[in-house]
């Protein structure tokens, strides 16, 4: 690997990812079911019908998994808070269980010099809630907030950052929308209130965060860098209602307290009433902005189809196994625009950025050298921004481990550390040992 600790800022903080549904194990330590339980329970949604009931185990395993991480000179563990497993109900009494596993895991991160940066909601919402219309129901906003509370008065002591959503575009509009995420609606009308309600309840757990004196509060976006397909004015349209849509629709409303007009002239119709006055609470300061990317999106026209009448046209370049294409340029423009046009000052970390790669044909292939030149480029481009003013603090490999990949079951294998998910046994592969010697401090 080219990029090394030494080309990076003092302070600059190197860290992996996982989210507790994709690692964790869900049948112990007395989580409640969530909506991913009953999406993966349901035929055709998962690939072979898979679920996170054991994952990779991480619940009884977390300080193998925390060893690893200190192994590979990481500065910082990013993990999230699992919803069900600390209130199996979505409400009401806590899982005493749920919430010791958790005090376990922030002290073996101390323990072992990681830094603690806590997401509250990586996607797994309680059942229970899910019953009363889950993210449809403005309801959703108080009882996230209550969440927040219990998770902040137990933890919140030790974590270094806190951050309430993760991607709220997955859960509101790939879940609601499109339907290929719990709990799989495809319906306009659904998904214009989890656009809004997953915002509501961000400002609803921050207001309960910094009301408890709780420090260094953020939210997780993920960003596509959107290109039309062609110069013809109907794929430049089209390339800009994906960008309102996946890109402008959060930022806006967190930084200027609005939503895009090309967004809302399909989503209006079916907005909540009074959204308008929500606004202000949505758009109240934060301390950080975690940056999400992958991947760009090439949008053509789509004329005979309803709103938003675009499509996705392959690009040109290298893609990965989930067949994204391999683009770090749409980093850098990312962030660049977050400085120039929305953040301005506000410190951003890269809180995930990775690849899903083949393990090869008996899964025990560990040189994934398109990993490390993945990683790599990525890295160039965070540099250049840096180095061009943008006020990047951080860089988040996303994962630690192969994992439940969602509706892929465990097919897509974005790890750092190889997981045999029948015997669970970890195995670094060759980017982990790439990325530990990149790391070390001399």
């Amino acid at each position: 690997m080219q990029n090394t600790r030494a080309g990076f800022p003092d302070g600059f903080i190197f860290g992996a990812a996982t989210a507790a549904y994709q690692i964790e194990g869900m049948a112990k330590g007395g989580a409640g079911s969530s909506h991913w339980d009953t999406f993966a329970a349901t035929p055709g949604n998962v690939v072979r019908a898979e679920d996170g009931q054991i994952a990779c185990d991480h619940y009884t395993r977390w300080a193998e998994d925390l060893d690893l991480m200190a192994r590979g000179n990481f500065d910082a563990y990013r993990f999230s808070v699992s919803w069900q497993r600390v209130m199996p109900e979505g409400r009401g009494a806590p899982n005493p269980e749920g919430l010791d596993f958790y005090d376990r895991l922030v002290d073996g991160m101390l323990a072992r010099g990681l830094q603690p940066h806590a997401t509250l909601y990586h996607w797994d919402l309680p059942s229970a809630l899910a019953d009363l219309g889950g993210w449809t129901n403005r309801d959703v906003a108080g009882w996230f907030a209550d969440y927040a509370a219990i998770v902040a008065d137990r933890l919140g002591d030790r974590l270094t950052s806190v951050a309430t959503i993760n991607e709220p575009w997955c859960v509101a509009w790939l879940s609601h929308f499109e339907g290929h995420h719990a709990p799989g609606l495809r319906d306009i009308r659904a998904a214009a209130r989890a656009m809004h309600h997953v915002l509501l309840a961000h400002a609803r757990g921050i207001e309960v965060l910094r009301d408890m004196g709780q420090p260094n509060l953020g939210i997780v976006l993920n960003f596509e860098y959107a290109e039309p397909a062609s110069d013809s004015p109907a794929d430049r349209r089209a390339a800009a209602v994906q960008d309102a849509i996946y890109n402008r629709w959060f930022i806006e409303a967190l930084t200027a307290g609005r939503y895009p007009a090309l967004a809302l002239e399909g989503l209006e119709p079916h907005m909540p009433a009074g959204w308008q006055d929500d606004m202000a609470a949505i758009s109240a300061p934060i301390d950080w902005l975690g940056v999400n990317y992958y991947t760009r999106s090439i949008r053509a026209a789509s004329p005979d189809s309803p709103w938003p009448a675009t499509r996705a046209v392959p690009g040109p370049l290298p893609r990965t196994q989930m067949d994204w294409e391999i683009y770090p340029e749409g980093m850098y423009r990312i962030l660049k625009r977050l400085r120039e046009e929305h953040t301005g000052d506000l410190p951003l970390l890269v809180t995930e950025n990775g690849m899903a790669l083949d393990a090869g044909p008996d899964d025990t292939d560990l040189n994934d050298d398109r990993r490390i030149a993945f990683i790599d480029a990525h890295l160039d481009v965070v540099r250049r921004a840096i180095a061009e003013g943008v006020p990047l603090r951080g860089f988040f490999y996303w994962s630690l481990l192969d994992n439940f990949e969602w509706a892929f079951g465990y097919e897509k294998r974005f790890g750092l550390v190889h997981v045999d998910f029948d015997t669970l046994k970890r195995s670094p592969k060759a980017s982990y040992h790439a990325l530990a010697a990149a790391l070390a401090r001399s």
